[in-house]
């Protein structure tokens, strides 16, 4: 369990990480070498897991948007490593959960435009081995996208 003060440090961390130490202790109302010792604290228990910035996916050329839900044939150790290293070495996959319900996994994939996302299932998500069934539901406008967590 975090701290009230950790988590007001999250809260502003993931607003601007690119504050300064100081900053972010003003806004915090922590000294600036309790607040860097808090930071590395939280950065050395997995909590702060790295630093990036959100690109807009639309005005970066990835018009493309889509869900992929994919349920194995086997559920065996041998497919599931394979599917899941292949699924992690891919670029344009930018999430992947595995899932109770119809589908094992659901993908969240980006491409440039409607023909790379037909090779993306072509010449990758098709030849997977161990692949049942694969469903796209193409993203028609992305309502909300999220990735601070409510502090």
């Amino acid at each position: 369990m975090l701290e009230p003060q950790d988590e007001r440090i999250l809260h502003h961390l993931q607003r601007d990480a690119r504050a300064t130490n100081q900053q972010l202790a003003e806004t915090v109302g922590m000294s600036a070498s309790a607040c860097w010792r808090r930071v590395r604290g939280l950065e050395e228990a997995g909590v702060v897991q790295r630093y990036t910035a959100l690109v807009d996916r639309e005005r970066a050329g990835f018009a493309m948007s889509a869900i992929i839900h994919v349920s194995l044939e086997r559920h065996d150790a041998t497919f599931v490593e394979q599917f899941v290293s292949r699924v992690k070495a891919r670029p344009d996959v930018l999430e992947c959960f595995a899932t109770t319900g119809d589908a094992d996994y659901h993908l969240r994939v980006v491409a440039r435009d409607m023909e790379a996302y037909n090779r993306f299932l072509d010449e990758f998500m098709f030849r997977l081995p161990g692949i049942r069934h694969v469903r796209s539901n193409v993203i028609l406008k992305e309502i909300k996208t999220e990735v601070a967590l409510p502090f």
